[in-house]
């Protein structure tokens, strides 16, 4: 197939390499522009760029695909079909109508739960058990179009959304591989989505990521596992904030008010349960286990967190 890839970050290159390697016909890879990186801001290609450059692809940086010019541009490919995964940009009808298939959108989720900016942490800071990868035909709606293929994943216990992203961004690839391939057979019958099971994953928001303790321990503990590691839940010690990247947790009712520690291991109460954070990281310091973190900055037993 003649092929568009459009895409960003690091959870695109998977599927990027897998339709790369099975010797499709990449015409244009689409991808931001160059951003501001490191201690000197320098611009920065994204790692779609960069391996774009690498294997001789043509690279395409709007800023938005809006203006007539850049959708005649983006028609003039004259391909099968766009593929995209995790792009950045919004999509006109143009440019989702420009080719005979149109667009393909990878998402990392179980369509219709958790359309939207944020399914992999939402995923996780709901405590849902089951995700996985849609594949599916875009319209103009939010994550609404018709699924192509879709391959549930079973999240194991103590998953983080780090760890879940780079394993969907692994599964995403083959899948749209032999999805492509049995596009080319006539095997593919577009599913409509289902109008029950509707969940949006917004965009997470520094208020997603303070913890609350007078939330029960379990939902604190998906809450630290869906966002990490990045950007990490976080609480308040006085005026220094203290994020957690890991922690266990017990659901039995604890004698302390909410938000206090029950023992000079940093264990905490919450409403209801106890939290044990296990990884944690002041500002500007390293992430640390708990007992590292404590001999160099002891907690007491009954202290209280805002």
């Amino acid at each position: 197939m003649r092929l568009v890839f459009m895409g960003t970050p690091s959870f695109a290159l998977p599927t990027l390499q897998a339709v790369h390697q099975a010797g499709h016909d990449i015409v244009a890879v689409y991808t931001q522009p160059p951003r501001p990186a490191g201690r000197g801001q320098k611009e920065t290609p994204s790692i779609i760029h960069a391996y774009a450059l690498e294997h001789g692809l043509p690279v395409y940086t709007p800023v938005s695909l809006k203006s007539p010019e850049m959708q005649a541009e983006f028609a003039a490919h004259g391909a099968d079909a766009a593929i995209v995964a995790a792009y950045g940009l919004l999509l006109p009808k143009p440019i989702l109508d420009a080719y005979p298939l149109g667009c393909i959108n990878i998402h990392p989720s179980l369509l219709p739960r958790w359309r939207g900016a944020a399914p992999i942490q939402r995923t996780i800071m709901a405590g849902d058990k089951e995700t996985g990868i849609a594949i599916m035909q875009m319209d103009v709606g939010l994550d609404t179009g018709d699924i192509l293929a879709l391959e549930p994943f079973t999240i194991p216990d103590g998953m983080s959304a780090g760890l879940l992203h780079d394993i969907l961004a692994q599964k995403a690839g083959p899948l749209l591989v032999s999805t492509l391939k049995k596009s080319q057979e006539g095997g593919i019958k577009p599913v409509p989505q289902s109008d029950t099971g509707v969940e949006y994953a917004k965009k997470i928001t520094k208020d997603d990521c303070r913890i609350n303790w007078n939330q029960s321990a379990e939902k604190i503990y998906h809450q630290i596992l869906g966002l990490s590691p990045h950007p990490g839940a976080y609480f308040l010690l006085g005026d220094e904030v203290i994020k957690v990247f890991d922690a266990a947790f017990d659901n039995a009712l604890s004698q302390s008010p909410a938000g206090t520690t029950v023992d000079p291991h940093l264990s905490i109460a919450c409403n209801p349960g106890t939290l044990y954070p296990t990884i944690l990281q002041r500002a500007n310091k390293k992430r640390m286990l708990v007992e590292e973190f404590l001999n160099g900055f002891p907690i007491p037993t009954a202290t209280k967190f805002s």
